[in-house]
């Protein structure tokens, strides 16, 4: 009797609590704002404990978790407020942003690194064979469209004169240089005629798709004339590169006509539309992807840089490579200075001066020495023609990168992309301006020989133990015939 009277007051006490609570969640229930409709896209905290346990079971688990931990906003019946960002989430974000964005102030240093371990260990970029460099070339002229806009190629169709200076320096200034060392490598330093050869046939193509991003590294406004002039290189270059080889070298060189202009439509329109779509109907896409571009762009550099350095090891590597080396340096420096100093002179009286010259200093200086590679295997039978394409692909890349740097540094610009912070010592800033070019000019060739130091070095320490291919075919000299 005792027993079934506590069972009954148990009873009775359990539901009486169970009622207490059942009353205290209905007060809950209608405590707790709801989102209206138009709220739904805003996350509001704490969430309604009704939500919550249709999610996660038990609605009196819920309503005492949500009034011991947050007391004050559910019984009083507070609005829903908005969990703010911690400022140490948001400037860690920032300071990340800022990271990837400036991962091309970096890339100088990543060629060079990248020529140096492909010289040290060739396998780790053999694997990137001539396939990929399509898509790659291709992926950064996306990220140059992903950063102009259609107003920017309109103007720069606007520049004829601009474009055809680029031509000049492209087609007429190089092959000359060209041709002069080619010579003097086969009188003064007695190199075979192959050799010659092949320094001559590396003037004779059209810009690279690298001198692009080069050019939208140091002056993005350029970007667009930077790549029209490249555009227009490589595809009259079906028809004058043939002849220019013919001209200087004797020998027709058929290009596939089909082939240009599909890589062309690959490599530069494709990308470039994409980029410029993308920008103009998805903003919100690009701001989003534009970060991460930058260190991406650095490393598929890097590795059409390696690559083709790794792969033709041997014959940069051979008994003739430190003097073919010291002729392809020779015929890139004069190009890339004589590129700055024509526009200056042509264009002195222009407001952008200044991004002129560096934009056809790029164009003039960078060829694409992968499609003169690519004509070296194909049509001549020895194959110490294709060394100094071989390593002119690094060496070009090397310096114009240098001068991304080196150009980066000298110069801030306003949004125009015009006005250049004067960073030269008063006495130097008092000359006129043909003084002031002359000067830019010394210290550029300076800057860039000094880089390019380690490069001599590590080729000469390669040389030693290393196969010798080349000496074989010293005396062939009749296939160029």
């Amino acid at each position: 009797m005792i027993l079934r009277s506590s069972v009954a007051q148990l009873h009775h006490h359990h539901h009486h609590h169970h009622h207490q609570q059942q009353q205290r969640y209905n007060q809950l229930s209608c405590a707790v704002p709801r989102k209206s409709s138009s709220e739904k896209s805003r996350i509001a905290f704490p969430i309604s404990p009704h939500t919550l346990s249709l999610c996660w079971g038990s609605r009196l688990i819920v309503h005492r978790r949500a009034s011991g931990e947050f007391p004050d906003r559910i019984d009083k019946g507070e609005p829903p407020t908005y969990a703010p960002i911690s400022p140490q989430i948001h400037e860690h974000n920032t300071r990340f942003v800022d990271i990837l964005k400036k991962a091309n102030s970096v890339l100088p240093q990543v060629v060079l690194a990248t020529t140096i371990l492909a010289l040290v260990y060739p396998p780790s970029f053999t694997w990137f064979t001539s396939r990929y460099y399509a898509p790659a070339l291709g992926f950064l002229m996306f990220a140059v469209g992903l950063n102009s806009s259609e107003k920017d190629f309109i103007e720069a169709f606007n520049r004829p004169k601009a474009i055809f200076a680029g031509y000049i320096g492209q087609f007429v200034l190089k092959p000359l240089l060209g041709y002069l060392f080619g010579t003097m490598a086969m009188t003064m330093f007695g190199l075979p005629t192959s050799l010659g050869v092949g320094i001559m046939l590396t003037s004779c193509v059209s810009g690279a798709q690298l001198s692009n991003y080069a050019t939208f590294l140091t002056d993005p406004m350029m970007a667009p004339l930077s790549i029209v002039m490249t555009s227009l290189s490589t595809a009259t270059a079906v028809f004058v590169t043939p002849l220019l080889s013919l001209f200087l070298i004797g020998k027709r060189l058929p290009v596939d006509v089909k082939g240009m202009v599909s890589n062309i439509l690959q490599i530069v329109v494709s990308p470039v539309a994409a980029g410029l779509l993308l920008n103009r109907f998805l903003p919100k896409v690009s701001s989003a992807i534009r970060p991460f571009l930058p260190p991406l762009s650095v490393l598929v550099t890097s590795l059409c840089v390696g690559a083709p350095l790794a792969i033709n090891i041997n014959s940069v590597l051979s008994a003739f490579g430190i003097s073919v080396l010291l002729l392809v340096i020779a015929l890139h420096l004069s190009a890339f200075v004589l590129g700055y100093t024509f526009t200056g002179i042509a264009f002195h009286d222009s407001p952008d001066v200044k991004p002129l010259q560096r934009t056809l200093s790029y164009e003039t200086g960078m060829q694409s020495s992968l499609l003169a590679l690519a004509l070296a295997n194909k049509f001549f039978q020895d194959p110490l023609v294709g060394v100094p394409p071989a390593i002119s692909v690094v060496i070009m890349s090397l310096m114009g990168f240098s001068l991304v740097m080196i150009w980066g540094k000298k110069k801030k610009a306003t949004p125009q992309g015009l006005k250049e912070i004067a960073v030269k010592p008063p006495t130097i800033r008092a000359l006129d301006n043909n003084n002031k070019m002359v000067v830019d000019v010394v210290q550029m060739v300076g800057a860039v020989a000094g880089i390019l130091g380690a490069e001599v070095a590590g080729s000469s320490l390669g040389t030693n133990g290393t196969n010798k291919p080349g000496t074989r075919h010293h005396h062939h000299t009749h296939h160029m015939d």
